[in-house]
Parts: C-alpha cells; structure tokens; sequence
C-alpha cells in the first residue's frame, strides 16, 4: 500500500493575474444556457488539473505550450468563444454568458513531478497549484483550471481543452467545431413532467446528518484489476459480469454510508452521472458541449444498504442508470422550469462522475498524453463531501486502474479506509501478494492492523478459492 508523502514541501512562485482578450472580437451577446445547464446544483466552480511529463523533443520551448508567438494564449478565448466570457444570470431569461476574457496565471514550483509519487487528486499542497500552468523543475509542467459547471460537462469541456491542444500543436482550427445550440435541452411548452425524480427531492436534514464542512480529509484511492476483481468476488455468479463502475459505485456506497454512520431507518442515496448524448434520437450534434447528464438516484435505507449483500446496491445501481433515456432528459428540463431550478438532494446523498471515458488524460499541449488528467479533488459542489469521480490513472508500477478522490469529516475517513480495506483484501495471502502494490494511493492502515480486522470482521468477508 503505498502513502502519498504528505512530509512534501516545495515553494510556488506565481505571477500577477493577467487577463487574456479574445484575439479577434467576439459577438456581444447574451447566449442562454439550456433548462439542463442552469439548475443550481451546476452553479459552482470545478476545478480540473493535468499533469505533464518532461518531454526532450520539447526542449528550449516554453514549458506550457502556450507562449510561442502570435500570443496563443489567447487560443483558451477563441477556441470556444463563450469560454472567454462570465456567467450571468438573469430571472427573466435564465442564465447566460457575456464578458470579456479569461484570468490566465503562470507559476513555477521548486519541485519535479515524481517527487508527487503517482499523480493524482492527493497531491500535497495541491492548492498551490491549481492555476493555469505551473512550470515544474523536471521540465514537466501542471496545467489546471477552474469552468463554471453550467458552461459545460466532463465531455464538452475536454472538447475545449483537447482544442487548445491542437492550436497548441499548430492546427489553425480545432477538429471539432463547438457547437452551442442550448435550445435543444430547453423545457418543452408547455412542460410536463414525466418521470419521478427523487433527485430533487426536498430533504430536510432532520437530524444532522449532512456532511459537516470542517475537519474535512481529501484522499484518493487507486482501484486496479486485482482490487476490481476482489469486488466481484463478494457478488453472486449471475451478477459478476456487471460494469467496473457499477461494482465500484456500488462498493464506495455501501463503504460510505457506513462511514457516515446515519441512523438505521434513514434513507441514503447514491446519485450516478449519467451521460445522455447517445440517448436521444437523433443523438445531440458532434461538438455540443454543454451539459447534457442526468442525476438519476438510487434509494435505500441505512439498514438495507449497509447489511445486505453487495449486490443488493449493484441492483439498484444498474436500475437507476437504466432510467436515463431522452424523455427523462425532457422531464428534467421541464421540472426546472417548473420547480424554478432546484439543486439536487445533498442530505445522505453521494454522488459520483465517472471520467474513465472523458479524455482528460488524451489532451496533448505538445508534450504528450498527461500523466494524471481529471477532476483536482473529490467533494467539490457546495456542499463538500458529496463527490467522487472515477478517473484513469496508471500508478507507479504501470498498472492501469481509476483513482477515486473522496472527501469525508477525519473521523468517517478512518471508518471508510476500515471498511474498503475488508472490501478488497479477501485473505492473508491477498495481503502477501500485495503488500508492495500500490493499492491505494491514500494513506490507510497498516499491515497488523488490517489482520485484525479481518479476524474481527471475518463473518462478513467473502473468500476465493
């Protein structure tokens, strides 16, 4: 198992904030999101990071790939035009986009990219480097950003960043035209809703069981083939041939609500991200890059969840993703319209976004594929605690897996490690054979301590032959 090394310390010498102009004028328009974009569970900043390796064929040239003349910088502003601009909201037309330009910070950090061990989302003093481009002293580089959430989904905004790539990499225009056309998931006239959506629910939380947003810990965990595999051992034959995402979801889930500890009758739920683009018919224009995924939740008690098998949460995973079709994309516009664009249920609620698929880690500025590509952290939203994403990574041994970022109060974080531990360590020969993986990128229990818990818990431990 190995530990991120939070003994790492390095110095960030950042520049001023310089706001970077489109490099041609751009139409003063006020641009409306879709009824899907401007719903307020969208409305914050999430930030995303990329991870560079040194690259000797790029030797002599600005570390970034964003500095060669005529001002390419300013590709982030004309790529996709209303990227350049704020977000505004106005009561009688909903939101909207106007403004001027980006804020674009470089930096430079006394430290090389190893000395992060493999990079993710649980890099020691990660704050310090989320701005644009961070120059490493190895020759790598970090690149991060913060998007509105109503601009744009996972999907739409790996378009825009794989389109500063290709200027970058001296294209003239990007090889998908952005496409903005936010009337297609506007809410029909009149609206009708058309399915229940326990998404948005209005849950009181009663008995103070929302994630509090002090003493919070962000770790992330590494899930590879062998962990992958552990987890279906603990399902029945007929339900192993499921996704890694469901199993995984399903798993982090349970893991978490006993983590929470919420009372026994109290009703959890699990919110899947569900990407919507291929389900409507015709499928939405190549290059729409808009937010375009449904919330759909699964439901449970804490009793239910928490001591019935793990298929008992695979079910009512695959159920719920299997909700999402274009007449609940439909149902979802309208009930924001109706309902005047409520936020998603936060009370118990977990909520996950798989990027295994997204491309974060494709996107080449000059300097190859990234090493790390992905959402900077788990928990962001308004309320922290509620998120995780899955994210693609291969760890320090070249194994392939998803890094899972997860943001919990340090007392529930000891229980969650506790009970993943049990999840994907089935024997003391598992142990053996992995005891100098990188299992887990977080830091977690150590070897004796993961004996005894499988000696006390062993009751509730499925083995393989």
């Amino acid at each position: 198992m190995a530990a991120v090394n939070k003994t790492l310390t390095f110095k960030v010498t950042r520049q001023n904030p310089e706001l970077i102009p489109p490099a041609k004028p751009t139409p003063h328009e006020f641009k409306p999101l879709s009824d899907i974009d401007d719903q307020e569970g969208l409305r914050f900043q999430i930030p995303v990071i990329q991870f560079y390796r040194k690259n000797p064929s790029m030797e002599g040239k600005d570390r970034s790939g964003l500095s060669a003349p005529p001002s390419p910088r300013r590709w982030f502003t004309t790529t996709h035009s209303p990227a350049a601009e704020g977000i505004h909201s106005r009561p009688e037309t909903g939101g909207g986009v106007h403004g001027e330009g980006v804020i674009f910070i470089e930096a430079d950090a006394d430290v090389a990219l190893r000395q992060f061990g493999a990079p993710s989302a649980a890099v020691p003093g990660l704050e310090e480097l989320l701005y644009d481009v961070t120059r490493l002293k190895c020759g790598g580089f970090i690149f991060a950003l913060r998007l509105n959430h109503t601009m744009s989904d996972a999907a739409g905004l790996v378009q825009f960043i794989s389109a500063v790539g290709e200027f970058a990499r001296g294209a003239k225009a990007p090889s998908i035209p952005p496409v903005w056309e936010r009337h297609l998931l506007n809410a029909r006239d009149p609206p009708r809703v058309s399915f229940t959506h326990h998404e948005y629910d209005v849950v009181p939380d009663t008995k103070g069981t929302l994630i509090p947003v002090d003493d919070m810990v962000h770790r992330s965990f590494f899930f590879g083939a062998a962990e992958i595999s552990a987890l279906r051992n603990h399902l029945p034959p007929h339900l192993r041939r499921c996704s890694t995402f469901e199993i995984l979801t399903a798993c982090l889930w349970r893991c978490r609500t006993i983590a929470i500890s919420p009372d026994p009758d109290e009703i959890v739920r699990v919110i899947c991200i569900v990407n919507s683009r291929t389900r409507f018919n015709p499928p939405l224009p190549e290059g729409y890059y808009g937010n375009a995924f449904a919330f759909p939740v699964a439901i449970s008690t804490a009793e239910k969840l928490s001591e019935n098998p793990l298929g008992y949460a695979l079910d009512l995973i695959r159920k719920t993703k299997s909700e999402v079709t274009e007449e609940y994309m439909k149902s979802v516009a309208d009930l924001m319209v109706i309902r005047g664009r409520p936020h998603f249920a936060v009370v118990r609620t977990y909520l996950v976004s798989d990027l295994t698929h997204a491309g974060f880690e494709e996107v080449d500025f000059g300097w190859g594929k990234a090493a790390y590509g992905g959402a900077a952290k788990g928990g962001v939203g308004a309320i922290p605690g509620v998120a995780s994403f899955y994210i693609p990574l291969k760890n320090n041994k070249g194994e392939k897996g998803i890094v899972v970022p997860v943001c919990l109060p340090a007392n529930a974080m000891e229980v969650f490690v506790k009970e993943l531990e049990m999840m994907v360590k089935m024997n003391d020969n598992d142990l053996a054979a992995t005891q100098n993986s990188s299992v887990f990128i977080a830091s977690a229990l150590a070897v004796e301590r993961k004996r005894k818990l499988l000696c006390i818990f062993s009751s509730n431990i499925v083995t393989s032959n």
